[in-house]
């Protein structure tokens, strides 16, 4: 990694994150809607890995694809469905820095 990249991040993960933004947009007016409500939810919750947005977008690509509804997809609650989608992810990070945290401690 460069000193540049240390800075502003990895210009590779930009450019994808970009391109994921870009194909959000194709989706039709509703569905972009609540997917941009859905990413200002995870992002505000402190949802860590973005690339759960490609996850989003592809079923929101099949509902469309299939004629259904948002409320088919998402239901009544949207927070709930988020957190849901995002809870084995968060437990995972969770875990991961739980052992490393007790992994440094045992070593000294």
């Amino acid at each position: 990694m460069t000193f540049f990249e240390k800075i502003v991040g990895s210009l590779d993960e930009k450019r994808e994150y970009k391109e994921m933004q870009k194909r959000a947009k194709q989706l039709p007016e509703e569905y972009y809607e609540v997917y941009k409500a859905i990413q200002k939810y995870m992002f505000t919750t402190g949802m860590a890995d973005w690339r759960v947005f490609y996850e989003i977008i592809e079923l929101l690509e099949l509902a469309e694809l299939d004629g259904r509804s948002i409320k088919d997809v998402v239901g009544d609650d949207v927070a709930a469905f988020c957190d849901e989608l995002t809870a084995d992810k968060r437990s995972d990070w969770k875990e991961k820095y739980r052992q490393q945290l007790n992994n440094h401690f045992k070593n000294r």
